[in-house]
């Protein structure tokens, strides 16, 4: 889980209008609380064969998730790639903490993902007509 407003910069007026931090941290307190919190740095391995990959960039702590399917990985790029075109043309995300981390974390999706038919990004419509729809608002990715 990344905040985004527990890192050194949260403190920057430009970063704190996208956080609520009291609900955020409140509701991170409450997860940690009840055993539902797992730290980790880098690439960890949080279910089987299920993978969190740390890739920065749009926040500092931001993680991408590698996940194995019969059709091969797929990987969910989470706020690392909001649209296709992020990813796909190295167009970055308007909003960056760190833009040679962001950069580098785009060949890193497409490194870990088994072809760029395997990548899922975070915001784009677009999910919804590159996967088969099971019905309205499902998507089978995999």
């Amino acid at each position: 889980m990344d905040t985004g407003c527990t890192e050194p910069d949260a403190r920057l007026k430009e970063l704190r209008a996208f956080v609520s931090p009291a609900d955020m941290l409140a509701q991170l307190v409450r997860l940690n609380y009840s055993g539902r919190v797992k730290l980790v740095t880098g690439e960890a391995e949080v279910q089987p064969g299920i993978k969190v990959h740390w890739v920065g960039g749009h926040t500092a702590g931001l993680q991408v998730v590698s996940v194995p399917t019969a059709k091969g990985t797929v990987v969910l790029t989470s706020d690392a790639s909001h649209f296709y075109r992020n990813v796909e043309r190295r167009d970055p995300v308007q909003i960056i903490t760190n833009l040679p981390q962001m950069l580098a974390g785009f060949e890193s999706i497409d490194a870990l993902a088994d072809s760029k038919g395997r990548v899922v990004v975070g915001h784009d419509p677009e999910v919804t007509t590159r996967f088969d729809q099971v019905e309205p608002g499902i998507i089978k990715i995999a």
